[in-house]
């Protein structure tokens, strides 16, 4: 009980240095959220967002591997997808043990209703929104993902060109190994914890947008271009930065 309760109060402490002093209302639900589901916000799992809390994708997996889920079934729903405008639909299905019959959930994502960050990858953004839906039937959570809201209002029509970190003096432009240096794997790493973010999903996005295998085949150039890419993003809309973290389907198939 002194365990629980200590783990609570480390938790509202990080939330009101995050996002500033609770409501009343906003720390009690923080605390049921805390308490009933075993949800971290020192881990990612929860988000406040203009006074509401919102779960993550990540946040939901933990919770499903926790509760030993059976299984997550994702299939297209093809009458309401349509390729050619990017259009999509999925519906998961998920499966709390071997006798569940499932809990269903839909999502879907197009250009008009995701970030313009994330234009290109409406079809993962559609499935992650389908498993959500699901989990959060299956385990009772009422609160929206965040991966379900829209586009964050007053975004700029046009993508915002990644800021270049200056090239140090006495730096190797084609340096590599350590991911392209000690300064800038600093900075990395101050970014994830800054931002919450995965450290894993963060380097998938980095040997992706790197062009490479692994990370440390990448140039010291491109690792300070996607540093930069990285910090200018999650200042902006941290929100479309979490929807393409979670977008990469390997870090998906631990809750099956």
């Amino acid at each position: 009980m002194k365990k629980r309760v200590k783990n609570t109060a480390s938790e509202m402490k990080l939330a009101n240095s995050l996002w500033g002093p609770l409501s009343e209302s906003g720390a009690a639900s923080l605390t049921q959220l805390i308490e009933s589901l075993s949800l971290k916000v020192s881990l990612g799992d929860l988000l406040c967002l203009d006074g509401h809390w919102y779960v993550t994708h990540a946040g939901l997996i933990r919770l499903a591997r926790r509760s030993r889920c059976h299984g997550i079934r994702v299939q297209p729903a093809r009458e309401f997808c349509d390729p050619s405008v990017q259009r999509w639909a999925f519906r998961a299905t998920v499966y709390k043990s071997r006798t569940c019959r499932g809990f269903v959930g839909y999502g879907d994502a197009d250009p008009s209703n995701v970030s313009y960050l994330v234009h290109g990858a409406e079809m993962r953004v559609a499935e992650t929104r389908a498993v959500n839906r699901a989990l959060r039937k299956a385990y009772g959570i009422g609160i929206c993902s965040i991966e379900e809201i829209g586009a964050s209002a007053g975004q700029p029509a046009s993508r915002p060109e990644s800021k270049k970190l200056p090239q140090p003096a006495n730096g190797n432009g084609n340096g590599n190994g350590n991911y392209g240096g000690r300064t800038v794997r600093d900075r990395l790493c101050q970014l994830i914890r800054q931002h919450q973010l995965d450290a894993t999903l963060v380097k998938s996005y980095a040997t992706d947008f790197c062009g490479v295998k692994t990370l440390r085949e990448a140039t010291r150039e491109q690792v300070e271009n996607f540093v930069a890419h990285l910090a200018d993003w999650a200042e902006k809309d941290r929100n479309a930065l979490l929807c393409q973290l979670n977008s990469y389907p390997s870090q998906k198939e631990g809750a099956a």
